[in-house]
Parts: C-alpha cells; sequence; structure tokens
C-alpha cells in the first residue's frame, strides 16, 4: 500500500454517519491495528484522531510489532497487542493480518484507511441498545464495574475487560519507511486487563484500581475475540 492523504470528504463520510434514536446506547467500539514502520498507516491514524471526537465511537489504537525489524521500533507496540490481531483472525478464519486493520464491535474488519468501507460498517452499530447492561463508577482510582444477569438467561463466555489509554502523541519517527515525518496519534492503547470471566447467568460487580491515570473504558465481549456486548467510558 502507498502512503496517501484522505481528503475532507471521505473524512466528512465517517463523520457525519448519524445513529438512530435508541435508548441507553453503547458507544461503537473501533480498534484500529497500526504501527509506526507502516508507510499506509498514517492515513488510519489521522482518520482514527476524527472517530475519537465523536461521543458515540470508542477509538481504540492497537499499535502492533510486527514491523520494528524494518528500521523502527514503534515506541507503543506490545506484542499482546499483535496476539489480540491474531486472535480476531483466527476466530474469522483469515489467513493473515495487516496495518491498517480496523474492528468495528469485534465483528467487522475494513482496511483501516478505507472511510467509505468503515461508515458503512459503523451504520450497523451506531445508536443501539447494547445486548448487556453495563454500568460503570469511579471514586478516585477505584473503579467499579456493574453488570445485572443477561435478560435471556442464557449462559455465554464473556469476557469483561479494562482498557487504559493515551490520548494523544506526537512522534517524530527518525528511521524506517516513514523517516522524517512527525506524526500524531490518538487513543493508544497503554494497558489492556482482564477483570473478569462472566458467564451472564447471575449479576456481577467488581472492583478495580486504576493503575495509571489515564482514560479507562470497559468492554465486555463474547469470548474468545467475538462479539462486543456494551462498552463504556469511565468519566
Amino acid at each position: 500500500m502507498r502512503l496517501i492523504s484522505l481528503s475532507s470528504l471521505i473524512f466528512a463520510a465517517v463523520c457525519a454517519v448519524t445513529p438512530p434514536v435508541a435508548a441507553d446506547p453503547s458507544p461503537v467500539v473501533v480498534e484500529l491495528y497500526t504501527s509506526q514502520g507502516c508507510s499506509s498507516c498514517p492515513p488510519a491514524d489521522e482518520l482514527l484522531q476524527r472517530l475519537a471526537q465523536r461521543e458515540d465511537v470508542l477509538a481504540l489504537a492497537y499499535h502492533v510489532d510486527y514491523w520494528d525489524y524494518i528500521g523502527w521500533r514503534d515506541i507503543f507496540a506490545d506484542p499482546a497487542h499483535t496476539d489480540r490481531q491474531r486472535g480476531y483472525a483466527h476466530v474469522g478464519e483469515r489467513n493473515m493480518i495487516y496495518t491498517p486493520q480496523m474492528i468495528i464491535m469485534g465483528r467487522e474488519d475494513v482496511v483501516g484507511a478505507d472511510a467509505m468501507q468503515l461508515a458503512e460498517a459503523m451504520e450497523n452499530y451506531l445508536g443501539h441498545k447494547p445486548r448487556a447492561k453495563l454500568s460503570v463508577a469511579l471514586d478516585g482510582r477505584t473503579l467499579t464495574v456493574s453488570l445485572p444477569q443477561l435478560p435471556d438467561g442464557v449462559a455465554e463466555d464473556l469476557r469483561v475487560q479494562l482498557v487504559q489509554y493515551m490520548p494523544m502523541r506526537r512522534v517524530d519517527i527518525k528511521r524506517g519507511e516513514l523517516a522524517g515525518h512527525s506524526i500524531d496519534y490518538a487513543n493508544v492503547v497503554e494497558r489492556h486487563q482482564v477483570l473478569a470471566d462472566w458467564d451472564g447467568a447471575a449479576p456481577l460487580e467488581l472492583s478495580v484500581t486504576l493503575a495509571e491515570d489515564l482514560p479507562a473504558a470497559v468492554l465486555v465481549q463474547e469470548w474468545p475475540y467475538g462479539p462486543i456486548l456494551a462498552a463504556a467510558r469511565v468519566e
């Protein structure tokens, strides 16, 4: 893929997607798998910045490590992010992983710089009521997470996860395919932690102390690497 610039018209296609009216909507979780060593990633990184400005979208950047060998070590990369991307590929029966890739609500994947395809995928989830009624509350650095029994009463394999992220960082890239570029990165995932495995058959309430003073969010996801049932920002 070549390094390209996306037009403002294409960005507007994503930013102008309007959700239908629904009670207690959950933000649409968009995971971007990206790397500072990937020459085709900057348009997707910029697109994620636009998404990060929307209240109805939870945009998360997972930096992977498999491009580090070509001359620049991504300072945000984590092998666990690569493992998460591989997990999605395995469950989705895809035989490869790549950057930039976006995963929407744990269900659909699109090329990360394809704004039109992303807009179409997001329309399926914006404004929809979550399958799980997730509540979060923050007191100092103590986070409380509450989930009532799932309404259908069917036990499922679910994973409750905490994500903490840096809202914005600028990096001066000195080597590799993007040498000489200064790039802004939004909502860079710094910590992804499993809080509990839950079957939904009984209510769940737990508390955890946040290790860092960073924005956070909680995800409830079918496991392994299935659809995201609910998400909530920690505010």
